[in-house]
């Protein structure tokens, strides 16, 4: 693969990369006119999907930083996003272009003074993988297997102008208004500005992976302080295949669920006994060992649930506060999804849409035991996701609704079902988290 001996640090750089994309884009939707004269429908439409898939993807690869992550993020919706789009913006999760040896070099000279040959008794200096933030180089010190991560450079300064830049698009895209709405590109400049800060990272990992120790067929890396720093982590090589690949070539249902298991008890036992989850579930943060172990590799995005939105959106996973007009229409102003100057039209509006995702949504937690491989219920997600994305009437209206606390957690628990949809598994025990101690 091509690697990278410079990436486009500055405001200007970055923005004439991110226009000469958009100009790619603008030709291709040329061609799409003209091949709707000479195909069908369908073939064009699907032709520029494929192209615009590519272009985009080959200009936010460069840029790397939290334009690559926004790809990154989009790839893990399935149910909404044309399937070229997902299957090219799936590989910013472990396979873009790497930075080359010489700059890896620098970078650790930067930061410890030092060539990674002279920290290391043998550091490979080739990436075994890349993805928007970081690369990852494996080690040997003292006969151990490391794995050192390090932070692209000018990722942490550029996050602010990049969302800037970005911002307009969402805004379209998303049908969110200006009013109220920087709360929620806060809320995603922060956990990405997290996402860089490496210290934070660590003491997040040794965090979770103390309080998560009882949980079976889980493990963490080690870390190694000395060895890390505030844009360089070096942690325990962990032996097993992405998720992702594990998907592609189990065949055997038992340990689908053993996998599958353990991924849902670690997301719900964060949830519920931590009150702060992963919220980047994506395949390329966890590994599965030969003996059907999931290991957990990344914890640069981790999201702190407060109380006084734990307790009411999990309220709403009870079907008889669903049904409870009274109780669940007090529960929406406390999400803030309806908002006091709402119109009754507003409000009724609103109600409908939020009752249908809800009623849907928390549809796993209405047993205990639910079937993630049942295709019936991820078409009826994908049905949803269609019908609102077809709908004039929201087009007319303010949708930015709800606590910015949403975002990440509305993220993880489309991740985390689109995961075990993946893993296959067909028999997890919904609440098997609470056999656990909190360490």
């Amino acid at each position: 693969m091509k690697t990278l001996d410079k990436i486009p640090t500055s405001k200007i750089q970055r923005a004439s990369k991110l226009i000469s994309t958009g100009a790619k884009v603008g030709v291709n939707y040329l061609k799409y006119y003209g091949e709707k004269i000479t195909k069908t429908e369908e073939e064009a439409k699907e032709n520029l999907n494929s192209s615009n898939a590519a272009d985009i993807y080959d200009g936010l690869k460069e840029l790397k930083g939290s334009a690559l992550k926004v790809a990154q993020m989009l790839s893990m919706e399935k149910n909404i996003l044309p399937a070229a789009y997902v299957e090219k913006f799936s590989l910013s999760q472990f396979q873009v272009p790497p930075l080359s040896a010489p700059l890896v070099a620098k970078i650790f000279k930067t930061y410890f003074g030092k060539k990674p040959s002279e920290l290391f008794d043998h550091f490979e200096p080739d990436s075994t993988n890349a993805a928007s933030i970081g690369q990852v180089h494996k080690a040997l010190k003292d006969g151990k297997e490391l794995a050192v991560k390090i932070q692209y450079p000018g990722v942490s300064d550029s996050i602010s102008s990049d969302l800037a830049m970005v911002k307009p698009i969402a805004m379209k895209m998303f049908n969110i208004k200006g009013k109220n709405s920087d709360q929620y590109f806060k809320e995603v400049e922060d956990k990405l500005l997290e996402e860089t800060d490496y210290i934070l990272e660590i003491n997040q990992s040794l965090e979770i992976r103390k309080s998560c120790e009882s949980l079976p067929n889980l493990v963490f890396p080690d870390y190694y302080p000395e060895y890390s720093n505030d844009r360089i982590i070096t942690m325990d090589w962990m032996h097993g295949k992405h998720l992702s690949t594990f998907c592609a070539e189990n065949k055997d249902p038992k340990l689908a669920n053993q996998v599958g298991q353990a991924l849902w008890d670690f997301y719900m036992f964060q949830i519920h006994q931590l009150r702060k989850v992963h919220a980047d579930p994506h395949p390329g943060n966890f590994l599965v060992s030969k003996e059907g172990t999931l290991i957990a590799i990344d914890f640069g995005c981790m999201k702190a649930i407060p109380e006084d939105f734990y307790i009411p959106y999990f309220e709403l996973a009870l079907r008889e506060n669903l049904e409870n007009k009274d109780f669940f229409d007090q529960k929406l102003l406390d999400l803030e999804i309806i908002r006091p100057d709402d119109s009754l039209e507003e409000k009724e509006f609103f109600t409908q849409i939020f009752y249908e995702l809800l009623y849907l949504f928390t549809t796993p937690f209405q047993q205990e035991n639910f079937d993630f491989s049942d295709g019936k219920f991820f078409e009826a997600i994908a049905d949803l996701g269609q019908k609102y994305a077809k709908n004039t009437q929201i087009k007319g209206r303010n949708a930015n609704r709800g606590s910015r606390h949403f975002i990440y957690m509305n993220r993880t628990f489309f991740g985390l079902y689109n995961l075990m949809h993946d893993i296959q598994a067909n028999h997890i025990v919904i609440n098997n988290y609470k056999n656990f101690a909190k360490n």
